[in-house]
């Protein structure tokens, strides 16, 4: 008689990551999903500080797994970690029979730079010497990417290029909303009307406002004119943009960033 109950189906990266413990494995999944889901967000709206919370929680998971895997014994989850560098040190320190010379040497080292690059870079809190930006969020997320694969050829015994392949069709590769291209921007949602486009195009700047000439020429308007009057005027009235006629400035307010993602985003 079969059983009354079902399991749920392993993920591809569950079952890549299957000779990992469950208890490791699964903060692991995680928050590499939530850090790639958070670059992918960043892509259009530039939100570059937000990958680096993810980046936190995927090092300080991988250093316990690495911990629990060459030691037998490893800092417990929701105790902190007082010096992360100094825990990575204490692992690069063990003698070669202590395990695979990538899970003893190479990702330690890797998971210092990627925290101190999180920690001094802006992308994990305020304080750091650069704010955060594409680059570096960019390469934190990569070397994130690198760090999984070697776990997958590792306990999976893959391939690298095989690892590499597992997680570029596991990664959700969103196609960013707003393209720069030849110094203008190209809305890529297709459906948008011209309001929508240049709610959109104010939301990826929210600090700042952008000229009207730029707006009309990057939603690809044919009347200057008519463009200020039906759109930008219109807008304005609805307090979903602040528009300065003497500056020819725009900017998004609280209504509009409301109806951006509300609305906006959320258009098929």
């Amino acid at each position: 008689m079969a059983s009354s109950r079902t399991s749920k189906a392993k993920t591809p990266l569950e079952t890549a990551l299957s000779g990992i413990p469950s208890t490791f494995r699964t903060r692991l999944i995680r928050s590499y999903t939530e850090l790639r889901k958070r670059f992918s967000q960043a892509q259009y709206d530039s939100s570059w500080d937000t990958p680096g919370l993810s980046v936190g929680k995927f090092c300080e998971s991988v250093l316990r797994f690495l911990q629990h895997d060459l030691t037998g014994s490893s800092i417990p989850f929701g105790t902190h970690i007082s010096n992360f560098a100094d825990e990575c040190h204490k692992l690069v320190q063990l003698p070669k029979t202590s395990g695979n010379e990538s899970l003893r040497v190479i990702i330690p080292r890797s998971l210092v730079f990627l925290y101190t690059l999180r920690g001094k870079r802006g992308i994990g809190h305020v304080g750091g010497d650069v704010e955060a930006n594409a680059m570096d969020a960019g390469t934190a997320t990569r070397l994130c990417d690198w760090i999984l694969c070697e776990l997958i050829r590792i306990y999976h015994k893959l391939s690298l290029e095989e690892a590499q392949a597992l997680v570029d069709a596991l990664t959700e590769r969103e196609v960013p909303l707003i393209w720069d291209v030849a110094g203008k921007r190209r809305i890529l949602k297709a459906g948008l009307n011209f309001k929508h486009k240049v709610l959109l195009l104010l939301y990826s700047q929210p600090d700042q406002g952008v000229l009207t000439e730029d707006l009309f020429d990057w939603v690809e308007h044919s009347h200057f004119t008519v463009f200020k009057r039906q759109v930008l005027t219109d807008l304005h009235k609805r307090r979903l943009i602040e528009y300065d006629r003497e500056s020819e400035l725009a900017y998004i307010s609280p209504f509009g960033v409301r109806e951006v993602e509300n609305v906006v985003l959320k258009e098929k």
